[in-house]
Protein backbone atom coordinates (compact mmCIF):
# COMPACT_ATOMS: atom_id res chain seq x y z
CA UNK A 1 0.00 0.00 0.00
CA UNK A 2 1.24 3.46 -0.85
CA UNK A 3 0.82 4.75 2.70
CA UNK A 4 2.35 1.64 4.28
CA UNK A 5 5.44 3.39 5.56
CA UNK A 6 3.45 6.29 6.97
CA UNK A 7 0.07 5.02 8.19
CA UNK A 8 -1.26 1.85 9.83
CA UNK A 9 -3.52 -0.24 7.58
CA UNK A 10 -6.12 -0.80 10.32
CA UNK A 11 -6.42 2.96 10.90
CA UNK A 12 -6.91 3.56 7.18
CA UNK A 13 -9.63 0.90 7.04
CA UNK A 14 -11.39 2.41 10.05
CA UNK A 15 -11.20 5.93 8.59
CA UNK A 16 -12.60 4.76 5.24
CA UNK A 17 -15.41 2.80 6.91
CA UNK A 18 -16.46 5.93 8.80
CA UNK A 19 -17.06 7.85 5.55
CA UNK A 20 -18.17 5.12 3.16
CA UNK A 21 -21.59 6.70 2.60
CA UNK A 22 -21.97 9.72 0.31
CA UNK A 23 -22.02 12.99 2.23
CA UNK A 24 -20.25 11.61 5.31
CA UNK A 25 -16.64 12.64 4.56
CA UNK A 26 -15.21 15.21 6.98
CA UNK A 27 -11.52 15.87 6.52
CA UNK A 28 -10.91 16.63 10.22
CA UNK A 29 -12.32 13.29 11.32
CA UNK A 30 -10.59 11.45 8.50
CA UNK A 31 -7.12 12.87 9.27
CA UNK A 32 -7.55 12.04 12.95
CA UNK A 33 -8.96 8.56 12.35
CA UNK A 34 -6.32 7.46 9.84
CA UNK A 35 -3.55 8.90 12.06
CA UNK A 36 -2.19 11.42 9.57
CA UNK A 37 -2.69 14.35 11.94
CA UNK A 38 -0.13 12.86 14.34
CA UNK A 39 2.57 12.60 11.69
CA UNK A 40 5.50 14.92 11.03
CA UNK A 41 5.36 17.55 8.32
CA UNK A 42 7.71 15.36 6.26
CA UNK A 43 5.36 12.37 6.50
CA UNK A 44 2.38 14.57 5.62
CA UNK A 45 4.28 15.80 2.56
CA UNK A 46 4.89 12.15 1.59
CA UNK A 47 1.14 11.63 1.73
CA UNK A 48 0.67 14.81 -0.31
CA UNK A 49 2.99 13.45 -3.00
CA UNK A 50 0.82 10.34 -3.31
CA UNK A 51 -2.41 12.34 -3.51
CA UNK A 52 -0.89 14.74 -6.07
CA UNK A 53 -1.40 12.19 -8.83
CA UNK A 54 -0.31 14.42 -11.73
CA UNK A 55 2.80 15.55 -9.78
CA UNK A 56 1.97 19.23 -10.43
CA UNK A 57 2.91 20.24 -6.89
CA UNK A 58 -0.74 20.89 -6.09
CA UNK A 59 -3.84 18.87 -5.28
CA UNK A 60 -6.53 20.11 -7.66
CA UNK A 61 -10.28 19.58 -7.38
CA UNK A 62 -10.29 16.52 -9.63
CA UNK A 63 -7.63 14.90 -7.44
CA UNK A 64 -9.62 15.73 -4.30
CA UNK A 65 -12.64 13.89 -5.71
CA UNK A 66 -10.45 10.76 -5.80
CA UNK A 67 -8.89 11.47 -2.38
CA UNK A 68 -10.22 8.34 -0.64
CA UNK A 69 -9.11 6.10 -3.50
CA UNK A 70 -5.51 6.99 -2.70
CA UNK A 71 -5.99 5.08 0.54
CA UNK A 72 -7.89 2.13 -0.97
CA UNK A 73 -8.58 1.63 -4.66
CA UNK A 74 -12.21 0.62 -4.23
CA UNK A 75 -13.10 3.54 -1.93
CA UNK A 76 -15.79 5.90 -3.12
CA UNK A 77 -15.36 9.18 -4.97
CA UNK A 78 -16.12 12.33 -2.95
CA UNK A 79 -19.26 14.14 -4.04
CA UNK A 80 -19.20 17.77 -5.23
CA UNK A 81 -20.19 19.23 -1.85
CA UNK A 82 -17.53 17.22 0.00
CA UNK A 83 -14.90 18.14 -2.57
CA UNK A 84 -15.70 21.85 -2.45
CA UNK A 85 -15.71 21.89 1.37
CA UNK A 86 -12.37 20.06 1.44
CA UNK A 87 -10.86 22.43 -1.13
CA UNK A 88 -12.22 25.47 0.71
CA UNK A 89 -10.67 24.32 3.98
CA UNK A 90 -7.25 23.70 2.46
CA UNK A 91 -6.90 26.43 -0.18
CA UNK A 92 -5.71 29.31 1.99
CA UNK A 93 -4.33 31.47 -0.83
CA UNK A 94 -7.44 31.26 -3.02
CA UNK A 95 -5.75 29.79 -6.11
CA UNK A 96 -8.25 26.92 -6.40
CA UNK A 97 -5.83 24.18 -5.40
CA UNK A 98 -3.95 22.93 -2.33
CA UNK A 99 -0.16 23.16 -2.21
CA UNK A 100 2.08 20.96 -0.07
CA UNK A 101 2.47 23.56 2.68
CA UNK A 102 -1.28 24.25 2.67
CA UNK A 103 -1.90 20.51 3.03
CA UNK A 104 0.43 20.27 6.03
CA UNK A 105 -1.37 23.19 7.69
CA UNK A 106 -4.77 21.65 6.88
CA UNK A 107 -3.82 18.33 8.46
CA UNK A 108 -2.04 19.83 11.48
CA UNK A 109 -4.59 22.52 12.32
CA UNK A 110 -7.12 19.78 12.88
CA UNK A 111 -5.05 18.14 15.63
CA UNK A 112 -7.69 18.70 18.26
CA UNK A 113 -10.57 18.30 15.80
CA UNK A 114 -13.65 16.15 16.17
Amino acid sequence: MAFGGVLVEANITSALDACKDAGTFEHKKFFKSCGLHDKSADDIKKAFAIIDQDKSGFIEEDELKLFLQNFKSDARVLNDAETKAFLGAGDTDGDGKIGADEFVVLVKKNNGGK
